[in-house]
């Protein structure tokens, strides 16, 4: 039963779902959707990134940066940095998933970095192997071929490694170039009050020029969950995950979250993960970015009372148990059977589309 002295009324429990009205006619939505996915039955899984983006490494220089702070502010020396007092308008606890993205400018220089290490690697990796080939079959002069191959492979892999460079030296040594805060948030799922929104930053097509954000909201139970399916620039078929209001003009593209990619599971983890975060008759999702919240939401603060989990599960976890976690999540995600589940949420709307 949903506790009502923390969770609204309006909070998601699978359990409790209202019956809603028949659905919409959508074409606009079957533009660009592969598939509707079925609601219910949510396996235990997430993308794999939310779990190796928060090694238990991380976590614990986390704590030891917040318990050097609070000792500064017991003894009044704490000064805070300017970092700080920056809005970046994201939030994932234990109430609410808030995302923003970086501004431009910012993404340029994370750009710069990424994707130059990527290409430099890369290129090193694949002309490595071409030039060994090369001497080794050639019947030219080997000293000049290598001479040949080493100036062209200078030229080729100067201009990533020199993006990777300045990349990082922005990122690292000149964080007032990049870290700046972003305008504004893109969209939340609160699971304290069972609502999404999505931030309106237009109106009738034009930004606004005021400085304010409409904000479009409906309860989570009223959306449905689409892969869409498009083309990359190779022709390789990429599939992102859409939440479409089932009654207004409401989308979430979390192509942002999660990259579009050419497998489907992901997509459908990403779903799954969604709905047990919303859903308030269980608990959090287990996974190491909200180890510090689990006490603070009552559902979850009983499961771990009942089940006698350790509070600091992630936090202590050695290095080889979590290379162990993450293999086995690639390996839940990859059996995920999404598409044999029945849709639950037909008992409690009729779909039209």
């Amino acid at each position: 039963m949903i506790q009502e002295s923390y969770y609204a009324k309006t909070a998601y429990g699978a359990s409790e779902t209202p019956q809603q009205e028949r659905s919409t006619e959508r074409s606009w939505i079957m533009r660009f959707a592969k598939a509707r996915l079925p609601w219910g039955n949510p396996d235990d899984v997430c993308p794999v990134s939310f779990v190796e983006d928060y090694s238990p490494n991380d976590l614990r220089h986390q704590e030891q940066i917040k318990r050097e702070r609070n000792d500064q502010i017991a003894r009044g020396t704490y000064c805070s940095s300017p970092y700080e007092l920056i809005d970046f308008h994201m939030t994932d606890d234990h109430e609410r998933f808030r995302y923003a993205l970086l501004p431009v400018s910012s993404q340029f220089w994370i750009h710069l970095y990424s994707i130059g290490r990527f290409i430099f690697w890369f290129l090193l990796f694949i002309m490595s192997a071409t030039s060994l080939l090369i001497l080794i079959t050639t019947d030219e002069d080997r000293i000049e071929t290598a001479y040949y191959l080493l100036k062209f492979s200078s030229i080729a892999l100067g201009v990533p490694l020199i993006s990777w460079t300045v990349g990082k030296l922005v990122i690292h040594k000149l964080p007032n170039l990049w870290i700046k805060p972003s305008r504004g948030p893109i969209w939340e799922l609160n699971r304290r009050t069972g609502l999404v929104t999505v931030f309106d930053y237009k109106n009738n097509g034009e930004y606004k020029k005021n400085g304010t954000i409409g904000e479009l909201t409906a309860p989570f139970y009223e959306f449905d969950a689409y892969i869409a399916t498009s083309p990359d620039s190779q022709g390789m078929p990429m599939n992102v995950l859409y939440l479409a209001h089932r009654y207004r003009n409401i989308m979430i593209n979390f192509g942002a979250l999660l990259c579009p990619g050419p497998e489907t599971q992901p997509a459908c983890a990403l779903w799954d993960f969604i709905q047990n975060y919303m859903d308030v008759s269980r608990p959090l999702p287990d996974l190491p970015q909200y180890e510090e919240y689990r006490h603070l939401d009552p559902t979850t603060a009983e499961y771990d009372r009942l089940t006698g989990r350790n509070p600091r599960f992630w936090i202590d976890m050695d290095d080889a148990t979590f290379k162990q976690v993450v293999k086995e999540m690639h390996q839940r995600v990859a059996s995920i059977d999404t598409f044999q589940r029945p849709n639950l949420m037909a008992g409690y709307v009729t779909y039209v589309d």
